[in-house]
């Protein structure tokens, strides 16, 4: 499925894109073909994998949705704030709400780190991909 999806796009070179969108695709296509072929002649043969001995967790603990709802709903502030105050705030109360959510309590160092995870996501998208994320009320000063 995947080769055939990789064979399908077309083959559309630029100056800047010699290769175009096709190589990459294709060559992981074609591992992964080779990995199960691998795989299924390594089954044939009577190998199996070693059964899991499990994680060091209960499995039969209820999931804490308490924690779950929260961070649905540091996602939704995201959704909802970043056509209004750009990436780099929303981006950094999304990275700060989930370490507060999940139980970090080094409350300085979790907002150093959110905005250096947001500015340098913001700066790798635009200089790194070309790809503009939303400014927002810092428009003109980043």
């Amino acid at each position: 499925m995947v080769l055939f999806d990789a064979l399908q796009l077309s083959d559309n070179r630029t100056g800047t894109d010699p290769l175009g969108p096709k190589p990459v695709p294709v060559l992981v296509a074609s591992l992964l073909i080779i990995l199960a072929a691998c795989l299924a002649v390594s089954v044939a043969r009577g190998h199996r994998g070693e059964q899991e001995a499990g994680e060091d967790i209960d499995l039969h603990s209820k999931a804490d949705m308490k924690t779950v709802l929260l961070l649905v709903g540091v996602f939704a502030a995201n959704i909802v704030l970043i056509d209004l105050l750009g990436w780099v705030i929303s981006g950094g109360l999304l990275f700060y709400g989930c370490a507060i959510v999940l139980g970090s309590r080094h409350f300085i160092r979790d907002l150093v780190i959110a905005a250096a995870l947001s500015l340098g996501t913001f700066y790798g998208f635009a200089i790194g991909l070309g790809v503009a994320l939303p400014a927002g009320i810092l428009q003109g000063i980043l």
